[in-house]
């Protein structure tokens, strides 16, 4: 009998000793997302949902974020490991920090274009950006679309606006209210909010910028270069498990709405599935992104970029497209095929 209780005590012990090395075997890692949960967050809340992560012995913590910049402080302070961040923000980072120590990289493109946009009413008579000239734009000081202005009014000789400064849950009020004639924002994000606040789609005029000669790429994923040199293979493992995630909601936006749910119980599903297959389709599966490669960037293109957030962010030193782009940590050619064949 006490053989058998010893038997059975040392298969416990051995059980719980496996699993505790198991456990030991997984990489936590941080990682701020660049906005609240929202439609696009499924990206990243599916491959921790459906255990991807998990598989690639990754133990992965996802946060809402408060924009891209603060994103990239946090990534640069160590607090985060990981995130998902305005390449613009991150390059201006670079270029006014030039002494940080802790300087993030970009090591996987996830909005191949810009989402920015300028959007105005219908009945405010602007229809094209020549008709933006001497009107009041609004934005929040910190808006990706506000930033990058001067490259889409030099790209369309815009000149003579002013601006009007609101925290983000105004900006779509004071649009509504005539407050200003047209405002900046990503348009998935600006255009529901603007129908959530009576507004209807076919009233609103978008002006998107990669339609209007602004060839800027948008969010990226991000990395602290502490991650990147003591843990390459986690990094590695993380983006492979992310690209599959991104596969199944690209194949199916509206199941993975579920997952944003679960983080956030008072989301509107109908209202976050239409954002969701928004960005899919205009910054996502995009023609840019399906000619360069899901995940990848094309070298001069960056280097353009680099020159145009130099001049319009008047930064402290020129940004230096190769120092803000890693992609040897980028999955093969197979895993990045997320994008449906056209």
């Amino acid at each position: 009998m006490k053989k058998r209780v010893f038997v059975k005590t040392f298969a416990a012990l051995a059980a719980a000793a496996a699993l505790g090395s198991a456990h030991a075997q997984t990489t936590p890692i941080k990682f701020q997302l660049d906005w609240r949960f929202e439609g696009p967050s499924a990206l990243f809340l599916t491959p921790v949902a459906k255990g991807y992560f998990k598989d690639a012995k990754l133990d992965v913590t996802v946060d809402a974020g408060n924009g891209s910049g603060g994103t990239v402080t946090r990534v640069a302070s160590g607090a985060y490991d990981l995130g998902f961040a305005d390449l613009a923000a991150l390059m201006e980072f670079h270029a006014n920090n030039p002494d940080a120590p802790n300087k993030p990289v970009a090591i996987m493109m996830v909005y191949n274009d810009t989402p920015a946009s300028v959007m105005a009413l219908k009945k405010s008579g602007i229809k094209t950006p020549a008709d933006l000239n001497g009107k009041k734009l609004g934005a929040p000081v910190f808006d990706a679309g506000r930033r990058a202005f001067p490259i889409f009014a030099k790209a369309n000789n815009v000149s003579g606006v002013q601006w009007t400064s609101m925290d983000p849950p105004l900006r779509e009020t004071m649009l509504m209210r005539g407050d200003v004639d047209a405002i900046t924002g990503f348009t998935f994000t600006s255009l529901l909010n603007l129908e959530a606040r009576g507004a209807k789609a076919e009233d609103v005029v978008i002006l998107p910028y990669p339609q209007y000669g602004v060839k800027l790429y948008g969010n990226a994923i991000i990395a602290t270069p502490k991650i990147l040199k003591e843990n390459p293979a986690a990094v590695k493992a993380f983006l492979a498990a992310f690209a599959k995630g991104a596969k199944d909601v690209i194949a199916d936006p509206a199941a993975s709405i579920a997952y944003v749910k679960a983080r956030d119980g008072i989301i509107n599903t109908e209202l976050e599935t239409r954002r969701l297959k928004l960005a899919i389709d205009t910054v996502i599966n995009s023609p840019n992104a399906r000619a360069e490669g899901f995940g990848q960037v094309n070298g001069p293109r960056l280097s353009l970029m680099a020159s145009q957030v130099s001049d319009a962010f008047n930064t402290k030193t020129r940004v230096n497209p190769d120092a803000v782009w890693n992609a040897s940590f980028l999955p093969s050619k197979a895993e990045l095929d997320v994008l449906p064949k056209k």
